[in-house]
């Protein structure tokens, strides 16, 4: 009966897991353009879900107290959008001097300055048992910096540059 109990808390994270596992027995299934669609589904269905059931369980008391807490609002916002980007390009300056791909380390320049999807955060806080009214409200305090880049890189780039395959040594 443990095994059981312990399935019904880590729901979350098996669940994970037997995505991931799926995914790479069957990868056909999520491409875009496959039986899932995750063109639409992810983009829209599944993050409007999201926010629509976190919005149908939130107290607006909590809420409303949660909107007041400026130096939990700033720390987030200098921890995902100067802390984080910035230990980020110290460690590519470190890794600057071995002999990975340049685009390896652009790539991972672009990801560490992009915050984390508020979706994940509002998911993992509320599986976790944790307050969902922050990441919620920063969810709106936030715009939407994944867009942002991604636009400013595919600007610069030209139509005849392309990226360089991946190449496993």
């Amino acid at each position: 009966m443990r095994l059981l109990e312990r399935i019904r808390k880590e729901w979350f994270m098996i669940g994970i897991v037997l995505a991931i596992a799926g995914a790479k027995l069957e990868p056909s299934i999520g491409v875009n353009g496959g039986p899932l669609k995750p063109e639409i589904t992810v983009s829209y269905i599944a993050v409007a879900t999201i926010f629509f059931n976190s919005g149908l369980s939130l107290n607006t008391e909590e809420l409303t107290s949660a909107l007041v807490h400026i130096k939990l609002h700033l720390f987030i916002q200098i921890f995902t959008l100067a802390f984080f980007p910035a230990a980020i390009w110290l460690f590519l300056q470190l890794l600057s001097i071995t002999p990975i791909n340049e685009w390896l380390l652009k790539g991972l320049q672009t990801v560490g300055c992009m915050p984390p999807p508020v979706s994940s955060a509002v998911i993992l806080t509320k599986a976790v048992g944790g307050n969902e009214d922050p990441p919620c409200l920063v969810s709106f305090l936030e715009p939407s910096w994944e867009e942002i880049s991604l636009k400013q890189q595919s600007s610069q780039m030209s139509g005849s540059e392309s990226v360089p395959e991946a190449r496993l040594r």
